[in-house]
């Protein structure tokens, strides 16, 4: 099928994913934390924005309470919370050195041409938008991972997690039409939850070893005392 056979709905679907992947590639290549976090707030309105769309070309009322609490979550209390540590933790003024920056980025690339080569059997005789959410939702998924791997620093790799938590919402939004509502409030408050936690934890690793490069936790050693 091709794209000018899709109508309007399919065709917004795929440029807000082709966003949300975006997204995705911006975040591997910031160095400053706020700059991470200004854009995983955008990808949260994305997410949400999608949901909102897809709730009202399918006729899917619930999807309207999961894109508020999308928007709630995702693009306002927890990068607003994430903002607010970087800045109390006088974390705004560092800039995280990425080694080979080159080199993830060419990572982050074919990771999102493997996440197509392993969609298309699925969705052989699927429409183009399939294919597409698919492969989009496998990509952030796989780009959270590797924002994971590549930074050390606390702050960054929990953005890396809600990415990646991102990336299996928009594939059960778009591809499956949502899941039931009991499911979607559940994590949405294991999202919440996590992210209050992670709030403590980096007040207790800045406590313990003055900084939040996880680096530093596997030169700890016990002391006798």
């Amino acid at each position: 099928m091709s794209i000018h056979e899709l109508d309007y709905y399919q065709q917004a679907v795929l440029l807000l994913a082709a966003l949300i992947a975006l997204t995705s590639f911006l975040m591997l290549g910031q160095s400053r934390l706020l700059r991470l976090i200004v854009v995983f707030a955008g990808q949260g309105l994305l997410l949400a924005a999608t949901t909102a769309m897809v709730a009202n070309a399918l006729a899917l009322p619930h999807l309207y309470i999961s894109a508020g609490l999308t928007l709630v979550l995702k693009g306002i209390f927890i990068p607003i919370m994430l903002q607010r540590l970087v800045m109390r933790m006088a974390l705004h003024r560092e800039m995280e050195t990425i080694e080979h920056p080159a080199r993830v980025m060419m990572g982050g690339t074919s990771l999102v041409v493997f996440s197509y080569y392993v969609s298309l059997p699925v969705v052989q005789l699927s429409p183009l938008v399939t294919l597409n959410t698919i492969a989009v939702s496998l990509s952030v998924v796989l780009l959270g991972m590797l924002l994971m791997i590549t930074r050390r620093h606390a702050v960054a790799q929990v953005v890396g997690f809600m990415s990646i938590e991102n990336g299996l919402f928009f594939a059960a939004v778009v591809s499956t039409q949502g899941m039931p509502m009991v499911v979607e409030l559940g994590i949405a408050a294991d999202v919440l939850v996590a992210a209050i936690v992670f709030g403590v934890f980096f007040f207790q690793i800045r406590a313990s070893i003055d900084s939040l490069n996880v680096d530093r936790l596997s030169r700890l050693s016990e002391v006798d005392r």
